[in-house]
């Protein structure tokens, strides 16, 4: 059998994955095999069976490398025996912790602790602490916890910050040089009320020109980023830091950013009336909402205004309102703003991008940074006035560097793999919609199916399912395009503040403009190598990169994986306050609406906190329930019953996991849909008095098998009477003194095998149509 190098998966229910260097499918490994490894560390393995789901088992042969990052866990003493209870479960094992190794820990805190002994097949792993974190109940212990069990790098090094330190606090004559001076231009920056660094401001004015067939008429649209590549050359050690984070993480209460203060809130951040440094996007924009022409250049600046989403919403509400008039001088530049972001939007549209219309969340702390209340974000106009200028600067920066054909990292989406083309398409066929996508779908196809859908009751489960075919966005140096967006080329210009990506574009666009090339310098390939993606080839080996598009792959993949891990970084820390939130709400009832289902329960959300939990498929009822993966929803073999996105049910909280981040419901109440079909069953069986239960299903399987005896035995008689042969009524009492023509056969031996006395014409007008539906 072959031999796979790659990198361990762990499993908390003991179990793990390979995650192979090179090929396609993870292996599988046992419970058994994982004795002597844990998550992380690197092995040769063999693949030695498929297992029951067809899936390759290994058999490890070697252990390449440990991982040599600290564990973070509890500090437990269990029977005179210390030992750490790993917070990411993946890890699969305690880890023992001698007494001279303890560092003055006390039982319960929070630790890190360094492996001197790794665990073999009969032992278990051994360590010594080397940081103590604090109790589990500090303020802020769960981003403590999670930027170490994520490896968030959260210390910038004193080489950074002696370098930052050193930089002015002012612009210099020195800095203005071979720059426009712009700082005459009313340019504003506008960001939600909690931002602290600003890296954008816009401006707009109307714009005409020419004559004739060559006039123009539309605007001029100004987008200033702030110049970030002026102050963090390649190779300093800020450099070399900002590279290292790739990306800014964004926690409740707090942000690790990418750059030190100084910068991201100081020297590179636009604030209000301050002169700064920026690349600028200047832009011709027609009637059309088409960019006509457009040109970059370095300039210095000075924001005339800082607004809020909500200030520029309510002046764009009410030209004539108290915000407005606070802002009378700006108001008109705000609307050229909102006239061109008009016309944008209207080419989006036509253009055929994707919009789906989700609600974003905002977690309020208190203090001591525990939930106070969560509450729904809404995109106002002022949002999408500036998603709109932002997106047209990027489309412009890819056009520039493609054009050029220079190296440089594209943000690429993908559209939907063959295998989840085909799952969108049975799953769409099975609604019945009379729209489904093509075996080459274009992004136009899913905007007409999200358009047309949109006020359906099960609407989030099919933009959800639209939404899980297509593949997750990455940096890369080969241009594919962007399928949600329905752009041919695209990438990150805007935020150099808190994302590299935007850094290096920004370099390279001034190398272009100085008519030389941008050259990645060798340390950037002193990185780990990445992870391989299901579906994609196996990623450039950094030690092995030589040419400067294996260069900028490199580069792409580490930015990707450092945006991926500052993304569950951040989930696991919200999740975290999520179920310490819902600690306090347990045994309480709430309505919620079924957000996914899957073969093991229900998702759901609650309505008014926000907050998903689980409905294990146990808390369903006493029925089997099968799992329709083409509609997406458990169905009840024996009722029928049917529960999919969109779902309304009232549940009870009945248990929250911290350790897991997991928050378990019970389900309470049935939703109106679901109590119809319950009722129907039991009007099924003959069960309409309220105080009835309903009958098992052995028990409605004998009843009808007694009603279909007494059916027959009715007809039979019924036929007799007829030909005037003697026989014996069923239920003669039931039939009254007019004989068989009196009441209906059937109906009256029906009524008999019930014991009831005597029949209600309403009851039994239904019983037909509810066998045959039987």
């Amino acid at each position: 059998m072959s031999e796979v190098e790659g990198t361990v998966q762990g499993h908390r229910d003991g179990h793990g994955f390979l995650q192979p260097d090179v090929g396609q499918q993870d292996i599988y490994l046992s419970s058994q095999e994982m004795h002597a490894v844990m998550h992380g560390d690197r092995l040769r393995v063999r693949i030695v069976r498929m297992d029951k789901r067809g899936r390759p088992e290994g058999r490890v042969l070697e252990i390449l490398e440990r991982k040599k990052k600290p564990i973070i866990g509890r500090l437990l003493l269990e029977s005179g025996i210390w030992l750490v209870a790993p917070e990411d479960k993946r890890m699969g094992q305690d880890i023992l912790v001698p007494k001279n190794g303890l560092a003055n820990a006390v039982a319960g805190q929070v630790v890190a602790v360094e492996l001197i002994e790794p665990p073999s097949l009969y032992s278990q792993p051994v360590g010594r602490v080397v940081e103590v974190l604090g109790e589990i109940d500090d303020p802020g212990m769960e981003i403590e916890i999670a930027v170490r069990k994520y490896e968030v790098p959260h210390r910038f090094s004193a080489e950074t910050l002696a370098q930052a330190a050193k930089l002015p606090d002012k612009l210099r004559a020195a800095d203005l040089k071979h720059r426009i001076d712009l700082r005459d231009v009313p340019l504003v920056t506008i960001d939600g009320e909690d931002a602290r660094d600003f890296d954008d401001a816009v401006y707009c004015e109307p714009h005409k020109q020419g004559r004739g067939k060559t006039a123009f008429s539309g605007w001029r649209l100004l987008v200033a980023i702030a110049d970030v590549s002026h102050y963090v050359k390649p190779g300093d050690p800020l450099d070399a830091d900002a590279y290292e984070r790739a990306t800014s993480v964004y926690f409740p209460r707090r942000v690790i950013p990418m750059l030190p203060e100084k910068l991201s809130n100081g020297l590179c951040s636009l604030n209000p009336y301050e002169d700064r440094l920026s690349m600028v996007c200047d832009m011709l924009v027609n009637e059309s909402g088409e960019v006509q022409a457009y040109q970059f250049y370095p300039a210095v600046i000075r924001s005339h205004a800082r607004f809020t989403y909500s200030e520029v919403a309510a002046i764009l509400g009410n030209t004539h309102g108290p915000e407005a008039a606070k802002r009378s001088d700006l108001v008109p530049h705000l609307l050229h703003l909102y006239e061109v972001y008009r016309a944008l939007l209207a080419e989006r549209s036509r253009r055929g991008a994707i919009d789906f219309d989700t609600t974003e969340t905002q977690i309020v702390c208190d203090d001591n940074g525990r939930i106070e209340k969560i509450i729904p974000r809404t995109r106002n106009e002022a949002h999408k006035l500036i998603e709109e200028a932002m997106l047209a600067a990027n489309v412009c920066a890819a056009d520039f560097i493609a054009q050029s054909k220079h190296g440089a990292l594209f943000r690429v989406h993908e559209g939907p793999t063959p295998e989840k083309r085909i799952a969108l398409q049975a799953y769409l066929r099975a609604l019945g919609l009379g729209l489904s996508i093509s075996d080459d779908p274009k992004p136009g196809e899913y905007a007409a199916i999200a358009a047309a859908t949109k006020d359906r009751v099960d609407s989030t489960q099919i933009h959800a399912m639209l939404l899980r075919s297509m593949q997750q966005a990455i940096y890369t140096s080969a241009n594919a395009g962007h399928f949600g967006l329905s752009y041919l080329a695209y990438t990150h210009f805007t935020s150099p503040i808190r994302r590299y990506p935007d850094l290096l574009v920004h370099r390279v666009i001034k190398a272009i403009l100085a008519d030389k090339r941008y050259h990645l310098d060798a340390g950037k390939m002193e990185v780990p190598m990445a992870a391989k993606r299901p579906g994609r080839a196996a990623p450039i080996d950094p030690a092995k990169a030589t040419t400067e598009i294996e260069r900028w792959e490199v580069v792409g993949a580490h930015c990707s994986a450092n945006e991926r891990r500052a993304d569950e970084a951040s989930r696991d820390v919200e999740a975290w306050l999520k179920c310490r939130y819902m600690r306090e709400h347990l045994g309480e009832e709430f309505a919620g609406t079924v957000s996914a289902a899957t073969s093991f329960g229900l998702f759901v959300q609650l309505d008014a906190l926000y907050v998903e939990g689980l409905i294990h498929i146990t808390e369903l009822g006493g029925e089997y329930f099968r799992f329709d993966e083409v509609r997406q929803e458990l169905r009840g073999e024996r009722t029928g019953i049917r529960y999919a996105t969109g779902a309304r049910v009232q549940v009870q909280v009945s248990r929250v996991d911290l350790d897991a981040r997991k928050i378990d419901f019970r389900l309470v109440q049935e939703s109106g849909e679901a109590k119809l079909v319950a009722r129907a069953q039991r009007d099924k069986a003959g069960l309409g008095a309220a105080d009835r239960q309903p009958l098992s299903a052995v028990a409605e399987l004998d009843q009808v098998r007694r009603d279909d005896r007494a059916v027959k035995k009715a007809a039979k008689a019924s036929k007799a009477g007829r030909k005037g042969k003697p026989g014996r009524a069923a239920n003669p009492g039931a039939l009254g003194a007019s004989g068989a023509s009196a009441a209906h056969p059937i109906k009256a031996v029906r009524q008999a095998a019930r014991g009831k006395a005597e029949v209600k014409p309403s009851a039994a007008g239904l019983e037909p149509r509810t066998r045959k539906r039987r």
